[in-house]
């Protein structure tokens, strides 16, 4: 683990292979334990520096007040470009998961000339609220049971896995994968606000993001290697919001992982590796 300051701001991150391999940087979505150790330490074996950071306001980078961010989407994509040049590197097989996979979007349209390639997972073509008309909205059942049940004590660290394991089930994810990365972002989570455990545990700091102006309609402007990786089991970014990526960015190729929601599953690690070494 080591920490980088890029824009007036400090990120955690955490480092797998040499140094002077080719850099894939992972987007946290919010903290970089969104990204397996295995996959991680899959691309490194297989020759890549592999890099996976912790955005603004979680984890161990700058945490300030995730209830009311001061910073934008844009800033965030620049952060990316930025620990691409701070890591020695000219360019990054960049990647995003979640509301880290609108980060990578945005940084590869914004900055062309810092991402060699692209990784977009679990994710979809829009800012967080209401989709486009022609994409999958969340599955209303599974987000009511989801934000009807009573949140935990965000500082009791059982409580707080229990609850995140609870949510996987909802979610089609694994229950005992949910709960120990729930426990890990817990413990490195540097205060006991509340509010700092709820925005890691959960990412909720997207849902306060500034993400205009809309950037669907430059995806076709894309012309750079693209990965898209979508559950087909995915209940809060159904799989049409991947279709959708890979039908709007040129020559992308799209990855379903049919048993997957939205958390990677460990059993799918090595397929996902190999088709972004495959880039």
């Amino acid at each position: 683990m080591a920490s980088i300051r890029v824009n007036g701001v400090d990120l955690g991150v955490e480092s797998f292979g040499r140094d002077e391999d080719p850099l894939v940087l992972l987007v946290g979505g919010a903290t970089m334990l969104s990204w397996p150790d295995s996959l991680c330490q899959r691309l490194a074996t297989a020759g890549r520096r592999v890099v996976r950071y912790d955005l603004r306001d979680s984890g161990e980078s700058t945490t300030r007040d995730p209830e009311n961010p001061t910073y934008e989407l844009r800033d965030l994509a620049e952060d990316a470009a930025a620990l691409v040049s701070a890591l020695g590197a000219q360019t990054a097989h960049l990647g995003g998961i979640g509301g880290g996979g609108m980060v990578a979007q945005v940084a590869a349209l914004d900055h062309p000339h810092s991402i060699s390639a692209l990784t977009l997972m679990s994710t979809r073509p829009v800012a967080p609220g209401p989709p486009d008309d022609d994409l999958p909205d969340h599955d209303h059942s599974a987000m009511a049971s989801m934000f009807s049940r009573p949140t935990p004590d965000w500082t009791d660290r059982r409580a707080v896995a229990d609850y995140a394991a609870d949510g996987a089930r909802l979610l089609r994810n694994d229950p005992e994968q949910a709960r120990a990365i729930a426990g890990r972002i817990w413990d490195r989570t540097p205060t006991q606000e509340t509010s700092v455990h709820e925005a890691n545990q959960l990412g909720m700091v997207f849902s306060r993001l500034n993400c205009s102006p809309r950037w669907r309609e430059r995806l076709g402007d894309l012309h750079i290697p693209t990965l898209i990786v979508h559950g087909g089991a995915d209940l809060f970014f159904p799989a049409g919001n991947g279709r959708a990526l890979a039908a709007a960015i040129p020559g992308a190729h799209l990855l379903i992982v049919d048993e997957m929601g939205t958390l990677l599953p460990e059993g799918a690690t090595d397929e996902v590796a190999t088709a972004m070494l495959a880039l």
